[in-house]
């Protein structure tokens, strides 16, 4: 398989309850749409690899970026700019009916994978017909869960956002930080900097540094959740079980989430379910190794699982 890197795109807006939403679609009108969901610290420009595949063999693409990153906006000033991740599912849900999405797939990394599988545990099958989650297991959003200390490591951004200075890092150093993220989380393979430099215009979005300190301080408690999620959050706890076909792609030398986050999470899919890790990839596969991504993700979504659009 032969893969190019997308150039032209066709950026829209949408609304949904609370956002304007950025997104970029390509490939075949008629196409069985897939949704991509970038991550934290990325943006659209994660999947321009990996789009070249899914065209070519029949899907349109639909890629928003995420609330808080590059042209999409709270419809609102009086609106918390929460980063809660069942936001984000129910951010993906409200995107695909303004698009009037009957069914589709979705392919999430990171923040985006995360969104994926809470999507995908509340809608079900047959609204989403598919789910692949790079980088990322499920089950592991709660604040009590059991870790081992090479992943507490691992999360030291994590409990640095909760400290003041972290905060102002975040705020006034954005730059600096995040290619530090990305340097450190590619161990093996160096990002050139105008490849950060095409994504980090994402981070100027003001709303930016607000989303994403809420994000990974409401994950351990240390930040209110937004009440109007409550029932969200209720439904997940009450049954965390994914109905939708899913495919996990991990790297092996993923320094961020290492591979073993994702092992042994069978018990909450009751649809067909894969797992494959890519030895040597970190934490960005779908920009480090495309080929190998492409070739597992494409015939995962050529599998015949569509709904009616």
């Amino acid at each position: 398989m032969e893969l190019g890197i997308l150039e032209n795109t066709n950026q829209k807006f949408i609304e949904t309850s609370s956002l304007l939403v950025a997104y970029e679609i390509s490939g075949p009108d008629d196409g069985n749409p897939v949704v991509l969901l970038h991550g934290w610290p990325d943006d659209v420009r994660t999947w321009d690899r990996i789009l070249p595949a899914l065209h070519g063999c029949g899907m349109q693409t639909i890629v928003p970026y995420l609330r808080g990153f590059g042209p999409t906006r709270f419809l609102r000033s009086d609106t918390k700019r929460f980063g809660q991740l069942s936001a984000l599912g129910q951010d993906l849900l409200e995107f695909a009916d303004a698009l009037k999405l009957r069914s589709f797939a979705v392919v999430g990394h990171d923040w985006g994978a995360r969104a994926a599988y809470i999507a995908s545990c509340v809608a079900g099958f047959g609204r989403i017909s598919h789910c692949a989650a790079l980088s990322v297991g499920w089950g592991t959003n709660d604040p009590n869960q059991s870790m081992s200390l090479k992943q507490v490591q691992n999360y030291w951004y994590h409990w640095y956002m909760a400290l003041d200075r972290g905060v102002e890092l975040v705020r006034n150093d954005r730059d600096v930080f995040t290619r530090y993220i990305w340097n450190i989380w590619n161990p093996g393979w160096e990002i050139s900097d105008d490849e950060f430099d095409r994504t980090a215009v994402s981070f100027a979005n003001p709303d930016w540094a607000e989303v994403v300190v809420h994000s990974y301080r409401v994950r351990w408690g240390l930040a209110p959740t937004d009440p109007t999620l409550a029932d969200f959050e209720e439904r997940l706890a009450r049954n965390p079980e994914i109905s939708v076909p899913t495919l996990v792609i991990h790297g092996g030398a993923d320094p961020c989430n290492d591979p073993s986050t994702s092992e042994g999470k069978q018990r909450f899919f009751k649809g067909n379910y894969q797992r494959v890790v890519l030895d040597g990839i970190g934490h960005f596969p779908q920009r480090e190794a495309p080929m190998e991504v492409a070739n597992v993700l494409v015939p995962f979504l050529s599998a015949n699982n569509f709904a009616i659009k």
